[in-house]
């Protein structure tokens, strides 16, 4: 049987061993525009889970110890595949729940709810990716299953058939064996399989590749520090207790709401976050009284997962060493998400807004035209359901409309919807003149419905197109494409390649005028980035005056984008 500790150290394990292999899966990828890469985000997303499990002792259950993986994945899942992942884990973890081991058939009765879960949440399942590989692994697993089979053996099985279905990926889809590799996304899902068969094998767990093999245990600062400037830091912490716990809810009788509970938790500290689902509530709270909190917190359910640290205990110990960790952090730190202060629902707002977007000039045409919270992130930065989530939850409205504007973050999104504490709704912009459409075609005094309707017409009408780079060499979509050449994409499909951004640009805009609008355009917006010059925006814009109608009203706006040289719309 397996315990609880074990199985928290098979989820580590599994981290770091897709964390060490990352590069590896993101080379998988076919689509030569540079994005988020499956490995890195799938990397990402059980990193959140790791953080959280390696708090937990050796006392646990395999119930508390999957639950406590699939609360973090879920909102740390970043990208498709992320998001995939922690709906594979979600399932897993409503299998194992209450039990304190697991044996065989516990473990292929979760693998096979983690299917069902993930398959149920996507809207049109493909074949020939992750999702693939998990069922028929999860279906070898009801087909091998015996009554006096030993867990690793199972798992040792199951493995065997995710490497074998992974092998089979390129015959179910085309891309893929045009390309000669295998889905990047399932390699991904059997890299994590590997890391865990280590520790359930009764190997050690293995460990980061930047990191020493054994490490002395040391305690950590809490996430809240992470990142924080110790060096200029005065003062007492107004609220010095850092309290998380996660309430167990009764299941017999009436359950008490936890908006109730978040309420309390505001009169008594701050930097609340109360999240919950069907059978738990996930909170965290600053407070100078600990006890009250975890006493009101009792009267919800049972507590498990209690953490309580002394924060300003941390600043000190840490305090001598913030300058060198601060210039450290300033040389190799990547840009943060920024953070949303959480604000309650108003009563008397009925909408907000919440949009995804890279680039200045594109995030303060989101906050023009009425956007509450833009959240930082696009084709090589997609964000966590976390991070929209954060966004949501400072929006103080009754129904938040939330737009991803980018193909790969709206599974992210759309995990929100179950999470928030106020109605969340989702319009599965795919770019950001999508977007922008959207937010033009809100009517405040329609209801939800009607504007989710008019909305949803509005970006769908937007024809799309941007001029990128090309990232590797690939064979797709008909197109031999070598590394560095410029691509010119069509409501996101490659269209064809060049040697200059101006000519790619003014091409790629008279398709979309022939093809989406049947050569009469109304009108057209230049987004150009940020490593295009005035000057070429200006050739851009004044070669397609030359070729549209001279009542075509044209809009150039420096977006200060990545990745994207111009992003062209025409309505």
């Amino acid at each position: 049987m397996i315990k609880g500790n074990t199985l928290r150290d098979a989820f580590i394990s599994a981290a770091n061993h897709i964390g060490n292999n990352r590069q590896q899966v993101d080379a998988l990828n076919v689509f030569p525009v540079p994005d988020g890469d499956t490995g890195t985000n799938m990397s990402m997303t059980i990193s959140a889970a790791k953080r959280e499990l390696e708090r937990l002792g050796d006392d646990v259950t395999v119930g508390e110890v999957a639950q406590t993986a699939a609360a973090a994945l879920l909102r740390g899942a970043r990208g498709n595949s992320g998001v995939i992942l922690s709906l594979l884990f979600r399932g897993f973890a409503k299998s194992l729940a209450g039990k304190k081991e697991a044996g065989a058939k516990e473990l292929a009765d979760a693998l096979t709810m983690g299917v069902e879960a993930a398959y149920k949440a996507v809207m049109k399942p493909t074949e020939g990716t992750i999702l693939t590989v998990a069922r028929l692994g999860a279906e070898h697993a009801q087909e091998v299953l015996t009554d006096d089979m030993e867990p690793i053996v199972l798992w040792r099985e199951i493995l065997s058939a995710a490497r074998e279905a992974l092998a089979q990926t390129p015959e179910l889809l085309p891309v893929l064996k045009k390309a000669g590799v295998v889905d990047a996304g399932g390699k991904g899902l059997v890299v994590i399989f590997e890391g865990m068969e280590r520790v359930l094998a009764g190997g050690e767990m293995i460990q980061p590749e930047d990191a020493p093999a054994v490490q002395t245990q040391t305690v950590e600062p809490s996430v809240e520090m992470e990142g924080m400037d110790l060096s200029e830091y005065e003062g007492d912490i107004e609220y010095a207790y850092c309290t998380e716990f996660i309430v167990l809810k009764a299941k017999d009788g009436p359950q008490k709401s936890p908006l109730a509970l978040r309420a309390y938790l505001e009169s008594i500290g701050d930097s609340v976050v109360v999240v919950d689902d069907a059978d738990i509530i996930k909170v965290h709270v600053h407070t100078e009284n600990p006890g009250n909190a975890l006493q009101e917190a009792l009267t919800y359910g049972r507590l498990t997962n209690l953490k309580i640290e002394n924060m300003q205990e941390q600043f000190e110990r840490l305090y001598q060493d913030a300058a060198r960790k601060k210039a450290e952090a300033q040389a190799a730190a990547e840009p943060q998400q920024a953070q949303f202060a959480y604000q309650p629902v108003d009563p008397d707002r009925q909408y907000g807004f919440v949009a995804v977007a890279a680039g200045e000039g594109i995030r303060q045409l989101f906050l023009d035209l009425g956007v509450d919270n833009v959240v930082s992130g696009g084709q090589t930065m997609n964000p966590s359901t976390d991070d929209i989530l954060s966004a949501v939850q400072a929006t103080p409205a009754k129904t938040v409309f939330v737009l991803p504007n980018n193909k790969n973050i709206i599974m992210a999104a759309e995990q929100t919807i179950k999470l928030a504490d106020r109605k969340v709704c989702v319009l599965p912009t795919r770019t950001i003149p999508q977007g922008l459409s959207a937010m033009l075609a809100f009517d405040g005094s329609s209801d939800t419905a009607a504007n989710q309707l008019a909305m949803t017409k509005a970006f769908e009408r937007v024809g799309t197109g941007q001029i990128t780079f090309a990232a590797r060499d690939s064979d797709f979509d008909g197109h031999k494409i070598k590394k560095g050449e410029i691509l010119a994409l069509e409501n996101g499909k490659v269209s064809f390649t060049e040697k200059d951004i101006v000519k790619a640009a003014v091409r790629v805009t008279k398709n979309l005028i022939r093809k989406e609008l049947g050569g009469d355009a109304n009108f057209i917006t230049i987004l150009y980035g940020q490593d295009v010059t005035e000057e070429q925006a200006a050739q851009v814009e004044a070669a397609i005056k030359s070729k549209v109608a001279p009542d075509v009203e044209i809009a150039v706006v420096n977006g200060g984008q990545p990745i994207y040289y111009f992003t062209i719309s025409v309505e």
